[in-house]
């Protein structure tokens, strides 16, 4: 067998994600119903793993990527381990958003088609994981939306990217400046998925979906979906860098640091408390100024005087 051959699911030693290969499908899913299958180092790790595994093996024709439970397709970045791991030490998330991307661009360029099977609620990363896939199949009681600008963080890992491309710029505002949920029958209208089913029949949908694309010649299949890419691709590479400079830099930030701990305490945040707090931040800063161009000018004066008496000495000296 090659080295470039794909391995069985049960050599690799998961712990956070389940993985099927059968009749040409792969079927990847994110385990940890308990969590809302939200994503930490680890479950990026692994999923990076799966990627490259079904990326390699040559009966592997279509991925399939989905959540365990019926809550829950996932939910973005683990908080717990946002609040427990950068809000102290943020030159740390760094190296984290470095797995995230490496992560996701596995999945973009995966070679083979890929089907989201959104089986519940889709929120923040989770929606730009799903959008890392080529189509996507919707329970029709999943709801679908993105929390960053309300909760601390932003939507730049796929959404601010891919979103005016999918569903169109007004769209994409709406989504990621209102945080609102936008359930599966919307979600269809706009374009944000491509069937919606009702959730009994979700498993068919899919199944029916992959047996599509099974039908179809691999090459052209993988090229295809290669120049399909060609807009996501540019956005994505042109912003990527920045933002996880910037979502660096930011994550010790006052407010991140309470939209991460509101979350963690189940409480709201107060908003006009962050924003009263930003004024009152100027305005000191504005005082401070204030003083400091009282004193340069007070400085200035003083050298004028002085330079005022050296000339008069010179004066009466000369005479």
């Amino acid at each position: 067998m090659s080295k470039y051959s794909g391995l069985l699911p049960k050599s690799f030693r998961l712990k956070n994600i389940l993985y099927e290969k059968k009749d040409w499908v792969a079927t990847v899913t994110i385990n940890r119903p308990e969590v809302h299958n939200c994503l930490n180092l680890e479950t990026l790790q692994e999923l990076g793993a799966v990627f490259q595994d079904a990326s390699w093996d040559d009966r592997v024709a279509v991925v399939v990527v989905t959540g365990a439970g019926n809550k829950a397709f996932c939910t973005g970045a683990d908080i717990k381990e946002w609040n427990e791991d950068f809000l102290s030490k943020p030159n740390d998330f760094y190296k984290w958003m470095g797995v995230f991307i490496e992560t996701y661009e596995r999945l973009h360029n995966i070679g083979k088609p890929t089907i989201a099977r959104l089986n519940g609620m889709v929120v923040g990363g989770g929606n730009e994981l799903q959008m890392s896939c080529d189509l996507a199949i919707a329970a029709d009681d999943v709801v679908i939306r993105h929390v960053g600008t309300a909760r601390g963080s932003v939507p730049a890992a796929g959404a601010t990217q891919w979103l005016p491309l999918i569903v169109g710029d007004r769209r994409a505002r709406e989504m990621l400046l209102l945080c609102e949920e936008v359930p599966a029958k919307q979600a269809l209208e706009w374009g944000l998925v491509n069937e919606v089913v009702p959730r009994k029949e979700l498993d068919q949908a899919v199944k029916r979906m992959a047996t599509k694309l099974i039908n179809k010649l691999p090459e052209c299949t993988r090229f295809t979906k290669q120049q399909l890419n060609f807009w996501r691709e540019f956005s994505w590479g042109m912003t990527i860098g920045s933002v996880r400079d910037w979502l660096t830099v930011h994550t010790g930030a006052e407010e991140i640091r309470e939209g991460i701990r509101a979350f963690q305490e189940k409480r709201p945040i107060d908003y006009v408390k962050i924003r009263e707090m930003m004024v009152g931040s100027r305005g000191q800063n504005s005082e401070i100024g204030s003083q400091r161009s009282e004193i340069r000018d007070q400085r200035s004066e003083v050298r004028s005087q002085r330079s005022r008496v050296e000339s008069q000495k010179r004066g009466r000296k000369r005479g």
